[in-house]
C-alpha cells in the first residue's frame, strides 16, 4: 500500500492507548528488517531517518526504498523525518515524498520554537504531511541536531499548552528524563510529568531516546499517555554487533551479503521485541 501520514497511526493509537513504534533505518538492510518484523506482527510502523541518515544515503535513494517497502507491505507504513533541524529539509522531505516531518526547534527559546514549528505546519498542511515538534532538551542529541548543553531539561506541561495551541502540531515530542545515546545506568523518567502533560493537550505524545529504558518505565509511559516511541541505537548496537559476533576471527569471505545477513536478522528481532513491548501487535 502506499506510504500513509503519521496521523493515521498515532491517533488511533492515543485513543487506544499503545504506541507506535518508529524505528531509523540507514541502509537496505536495517529497512528490509523494520518492514518485515512489522508484517509478521501485523504491526503499523514508521520508518524514519535523521539528517545524518539522509546525508549518507542520499534524499532520492530513502525516498525510492521507502516507497518500495511500503508499496509491497501489507500493513500501514509512515516516513518520518527524524529531527528535521530547518524548514528548507523540512520542504525538500516533503517534495521527496515523507508523509511526516519533525521539525526540532528544542534548542530555542519557546517563542522561537513556535516560530518555526508554525512556519512547518503551514508548510505540510498544504500536502496533508503531519508534523512532530519537540518541547523540552534531551541530553544528548545525535546526528545534525545540538542542545545547549548536555543537562536535561522536563517540558513543562503549560508550556506544552501553549506550544500546540499556536503551533497546531500532530504530535509532540517531550522531555521526561531519557537521552539519545548509550545510557550509563538507567535513566529516570518523568512518568508523573507524561501524565501531568496528557491530561492538559489530550493528543499523541512522543518519547524520544527509548533506546535502552528499561521495559518496565516503557510499559508505564504507554499508560501515562506516549504514543509513538523513537529506537535508533539499539538498532545500530545489535546490527553491528551481529556482525562482529559472527566474524570474530579473520573474516574468510569477500561476499558483502554475508556481512550484512546477521545484522539484518538481529535488527528484525529487536524490532519484534519493541513491537510487542510497545502493544500495537495486531493493530496493523
Amino acid at each position: 500500500m502506499p506510504l500513509v501520514n503519521l496521523k493515521k497511526l498515532i491517533v488511533k493509537a492515543n485513543r487506544e492507548n499503545y504506541a507506535v513504534g518508529a524505528f531509523n533505518f540507514t541502509n537496505m538492510e536495517t529497512l528490509q528488517a523494520i518492514i518485515s518484523a512489522a508484517e509478521e506482527l501485523k504491526s503499523p510502523v514508521i520508518i524514519q531517518t535523521s539528517e545524518g541518515a539522509i546525508n549518507y544515503m542520499g534524499l532520492n535513494y530513502v525516498s525510492a526504498m521507502a516507497v518500495a517497502a511500503a508499496k509491497s507491505a501489507k500493513v500501514p507504513v509512515a516516513l518520518h523525518l527524524d529531527h528535521g533541524g530547518s524548514v528548507d529539509m523540512a520542504k525538500d522531505c516533503i517534495k521527496a515524498g515523507y508523509t511526516s516531518i519533525m521539525i526540532d526547534g528544542s534548542s530555542l527559546k519557546l517563542e522561537e520554537n513556535i516560530d518555526i514549528t508554525k512556519k512547518v505546519v503551514n508548510i505540510a498542511k498544504k500536502t496533508k504531511v503531519s508534523v512532530e515538534a519537540e518541547l523540552g532538551k534531551l541530553g544528548v542529541i545525535s546526528d545534525l541536531i545540538s542542545t545547549a548543553d548536555s543537562s536535561m531539561f522536563l517540558t513543562e506541561p503549560k508550556e506544552a499548552k501553549q506550544f500546540v495551541k499556536d503551533t497546531k502540531v500532530d504530535a509532540l515530542a517531550i522531555a521526561i528524563g531519557t537521552a539519545h545515546g548509550p545510557f550509563k545506568k538507567d535513566p529516570k523518567i518523568a512518568h508523573d510529568r507524561i501524565e501531568e502533560i496528557k491530561e492538559l493537550i489530550k493528543m499523541p505524545l512522543v518519547m524520544h531516546g527509548a533506546s535502552g529504558v528499561p521495559d518496565k518505565d516503557i510499559k508505564e509511559a504507554i499508560e501515562r499517555g506516549i504514543n509513538k516511541i523513537n529506537i535508533n541505537t539499539e538498532i545500530r548496537q545489535v546490527f553491528s554487533k551481529a556482525i562482529k559476533d559472527k566474524f570474530a576471527g579473520k573474516p574468510d569471505t569477500y561476499k558483502i551479503r554475508a556481512y550484512l545477513e546477521p545484522g539484518r536478522s538481529a535488527v528484525e528481532e529487536l524490532v519484534k521485541d519493541k513491537i510487542e513491548l510497545f502493544g500495537s501487535v495486531g493493530k496493523g
